[in-house]
């Protein structure tokens, strides 16, 4: 099982979910969003799992600089949005075996996965 987390290093909810799998001895692979931006077609196969408006950091300034017309985008303009500006990501994002499992950090959704 190869699990990959995709994230921001200087986000603590990315931290927490690291140090988590750390924890139970689940070894992953680390993906700085910033360094290594996702490509729209990556970006487009979350979208399809996950959803566009889960994938959406509706918390960070990049998001709330879009203005009101993004309330309006279609989930392809999401995906060109998330792939030109990881930021918009909410984080972490959880992929295992390359199938995008989850989006953000909850420990008993989590949990559920890896049983």
């Amino acid at each position: 099982m190869k699990v990959t987390v995709s994230g921001i290093p200087t986000c603590d909810t990315c931290r927490k979910a690291r140090a988590w799998l750390t924890e139970r001895g689940i070894a992953h692979e680390w993906v700085d969003l910033r360094a290594e931006p996702p490509s729209a077609k990556r970006v487009a196969a979350w979208a399809k799992t996950l959803s566009a408006k889960a994938l959406r950091n509706v918390s960070g300034g990049s998001y709330r600089a879009l203005g009101a017309e993004k309330e309006s985008w279609p989930d392809a303009r999401w995906v060109e949005a998330f792939a030109a500006d990881p930021m918009l990501i909410k984080r972490p994002v959880l992929e295992i075996d390359g199938e995008p499992r989850a989006v953000g950090f909850k420990p008993g959704a989590w949990e559920s996965i890896f049983r």
